[in-house]
């Protein structure tokens, strides 16, 4: 998993409650066995018709929004079910950190285990950097995980709250498998005094 330290991005605006992984990523896509290829379909119904054309009125279509990684959400993102397929979508369409007032427990879980990282800020300051990306597609935000702080232009800054341990994941850029292998020496040591005729290996 990639490292988090320090981050500056573009802000894409989203503003719509209670967004849904189906609506993230809607299940006819989820047939890939792959975690990669799912950005193509982020936000398919609503930004394709039935037939397959674009709508082009979708904030996400917007060609000055191509290159957002900081997506900007509303209340309750990533409600629904449990489909892990979300956050990987929304990393493979380019996004690193998504901002909402507040996030489904298990989609915030999916989000920091796969390196995308989910700050909850309050509604108004979620409403201003909404705005603010509206009216200027090039709006760029910092991300300082290290100091868990968010900035802008013109003085905007806020500190967010995260859970240290997994912050100390995403600084260090180490999934459950990667944690798993922090251990391997001990692991390794284990195996062979409890199965000693055996070989064993994580790798």
């Amino acid at each position: 998993m990639e490292k988090f330290t320090t981050f500056t991005g573009t802000a894409a605006p989203l503003l719509r409650a209670n967004i849904d992984t189906d609506q993230i990523i809607p299940k006819q896509f989820l047939k890939r066995i792959e975690r990669t290829g799912y950005g193509q379909f982020l936000f398919y119904d609503w930004s394709h018709r039935p037939d397959g054309s674009v709508i082009a009125d979708f904030a996400l279509n917007d060609p000055r929004y191509s290159d957002a990684s900081i997506l900007i959400a509303g209340a309750n993102f990533g409600c629904g079910s449990s489909r892990e397929h979300a956050p990987w979508s929304l990393l493979d369409r380019g996004f690193r950190v998504v901002v909402a007032p507040s996030f489904a427990g298990i989609f915030y879980s999916n989000c920091l285990k796969n390196g995308l990282l989910p700050i909850v800020l309050e509604r108004e300051d979620v409403d201003f950097l909404g705005k603010q990306a509206i009216a200027d597609a090039e709006y760029p935000l910092t991300i300082n995980l290290y100091h868990k702080m968010i900035s802008g232009p013109n003085g905007f800054s806020r500190s967010f709250k995260i859970d240290d341990f997994q912050r100390n994941c995403l600084l260090n850029g180490l999934d459950d498998i990667g944690l798993t292998l922090e251990f391997e020496d001990k692991i390794t040591a284990y195996e062979a005094r409890h199965f000693p005729a055996a070989s064993f290996s994580l790798r």
